[in-house]
């Protein structure tokens, strides 16, 4: 099969979803199957990254400032990520889509829905929708949505009847090494210590996050030999204010740019304060014991759920940051009960074979569809 990815990161967005597609086309890629990418041409967009891997990139140009403008006439809460209008984004995919021929379109936008979908689908035989929020209308043959919690009834009055639903965290995209890792990570988590602290915010943290976290962890209790790991993305602005931080600090602490190597990171980690986004299901697969911060409003039903779960404990940026963060600390140090718990509640989230899942479903969908014709 030829598969078509259309997604977007930049410093506004991130990067979660051009990371989890490049896990899906990786996949595929191993299935036999051809990917290549559509990507806009923002600050930030991974467009390195994707060629690094062997796909096919076509940049989409940015806009000049008076079509920007235009995009501010919302036409729902993510309109401004495209960087113009729905209509001129398709226009440019479908010109795209139309030298060759397309089996499945990849769509993973907050900015795109059901208008977009139609006008690109007569460029590819199907429409894979991945998406988080189940607020908005969708055209597509398949949809993913691998929140923890979420049902195909949040999306069900949104889509098609033909439409298959993959809903919940056993559909998580995480790369194969999560699997992989999952029985090491969680047999060295039945004598819980904490030695080595992970800290991560997301490849961008456009609001330095870590920098907030860092400062909040001098008021904690860490024993000395604590190291601290702390991982960022080559595009996150603050990358060298987190790094003088970091020198800072009473305990050894290290920071690492562009990690090809996170699932073995965070096996080896005792403990991670990470933002509640697309590494939360790589965590929750490794058992890794979580202090969670939410980043972005789109993030806080998973955090919602993840914390009545007893998988995380949540963290609130303001002025009570040192405080709280000292009390989980102290918690995680000293209770191992507390530690053994929640990596059992975490683990149960998934087994980190959500994308083997989803291959096998495209493939059975293109069977189906090749029978039918």
């Amino acid at each position: 099969m030829k598969i078509a990815f259309r997604a977007d990161a930049s410093i506004e967005i991130g990067t979660g979803h051009v990371m989890r597609c490049l896990t899906l086309a990786e996949a595929l890629q191993q299935q036999g199957h051809e990917c290549l990418f559509i990507c806009r041409e923002h600050n930030g967009h991974l467009g390195k990254l994707i060629a690094i891997k062997g796909f096919a990139l076509h940049l989409l140009p940015v806009a000049d400032e008076k079509e920007h403008v235009a995009t501010k006439l919302n036409w729902n809460n993510h309109a401004s990520w495209l960087g113009l209008t729905w209509q001129q984004d398709a226009e440019q995919t479908c010109a795209i889509l139309s030298r060759q021929p397309i089996d499945w379109l990849v769509v993973d936008h907050y900015a795109l829905d059901a208008r977009w979908e139609m006008q690109t689908a007569q460029h590819a035989d199907s429409i894979i929708v991945i998406d988080d929020l189940a607020d908005r209308e969708h055209r597509c043959n398949l949809l993913l949505d691998q929140t923890f919690g979420r049902s195909a009834a949040d999306y069900r009055p949104l889509v098609p009847e033909y439409c298959e639903l993959l809903c919940g965290s056993q559909y998580a995209l995480l790369r194969p090494e999560f699997a992989e890792l999952r029985p090491y990570s969680l047999q060295r988590r039945e004598q819980p210590a904490l030695r080595q602290l992970l800290i991560t915010m997301g490849g961008v943290d456009k609001d330095n996050v870590t920098g907030q976290v860092l400062d909040a962890l001098r008021d904690c209790e860490l024993s000395a030999d604590c190291n601290i790991v702390v991982v960022m993305g080559a595009t996150a602005p603050w990358l060298e204010v987190v790094k003088q931080q970091a020198d800072s600090l009473p305990w050894h602490t290290e920071v690492k740019v562009g990690v090809s190597n996170m699932a073995q990171l965070m096996a080896d980690s005792d403990l991670a304060i990470g933002a509640a986004g697309a590494t939360s299901w790589e965590r929750c697969c490794l058992g890794v014991p979580t202090i969670m911060v939410v980043l972005a409003d789109n993030q806080r039903y998973a955090a919602h759920l993840l914390t009545k779960a007893g998988a995380v404990r949540e963290l609130l940026l303001g002025d009570g940051l040192s405080h709280d963060l000292g009390i989980f600390i102290k918690e995680f140090s000293g209770v191992e009960k507390s530690l053994k718990s929640t990596v059992e509640h975490a683990s149960n989230i998934t087994d980190g074979k959500g994308c083997e899942r989803v291959v096998s479903k495209i493939s059975i969908q293109q069977e189906r569809e090749e029978y039918v014709s």
